[in-house]
């Protein structure tokens, strides 16, 4: 078991089941010692786990968050997948970018991707510390509440 599977299993963390894309694109893409990690929605085992916006008279923050984890874990997925199985490859997490489905003027979106980044940093230590965005968006792909792509540096 390599060194970030153990982490990984120190934290409790478990990575979700294969799925399919939900649209005609490529999980991540490849250039050199970058992979471009394609967003990943709050999906697992084949269904959203938080719909709707969030904000007032939507999804609470805490429950969006707890959505922001779980696209952090479907990225961790895809990263494996890019890695050929090892994790432990990851140099450097460059950036995260976060989507939070809310309404015009909702300003928490940050506060929501908080625990997204958290995710890297608890799995890959200062390697995961990153450059960010989160943005509020009026809709995601199946509703969902959050969605999280990714770019990140291997080791040669």
């Amino acid at each position: 078991m390599g060194r970030i599977d153990q982490r990984l299993k120190e934290l409790g963390l478990t990575l979700p089941p294969p799925w399919t894309p939900r649209g005609a694109f490529l999980p991540f893409r490849r250039e050199g010692q970058v992979i471009f990690l394609s967003g990943q929605i709050c999906e697992w085992d084949g269904q959203v786990t938080c719909e709707g916006p969030v904000g007032p008279g939507g999804v609470d923050i805490a429950t969006a968050q707890a959505a922001a984890r779980v696209c952090a874990l479907n990225l961790l997925y895809t990263l494996r997948l890019a890695c050929d199985g090892d994790l432990d490859r990851v140099r450097a997490v460059l950036r995260l970018g976060g989507f939070v489905n809310c309404r015009p003027g909702f300003g928490e979106s940050p506060a929501v991707i908080n625990d997204a980044t958290q995710v890297f940093v608890d799995v890959f230590g200062e390697a995961g510390q990153h450059a960010r965005t989160a943005v509020g968006v009026a809709g995601l792909p199946g509703n969902a509440s959050v969605e999280v792509d990714a770019v990140v540096a291997l080791a040669s």
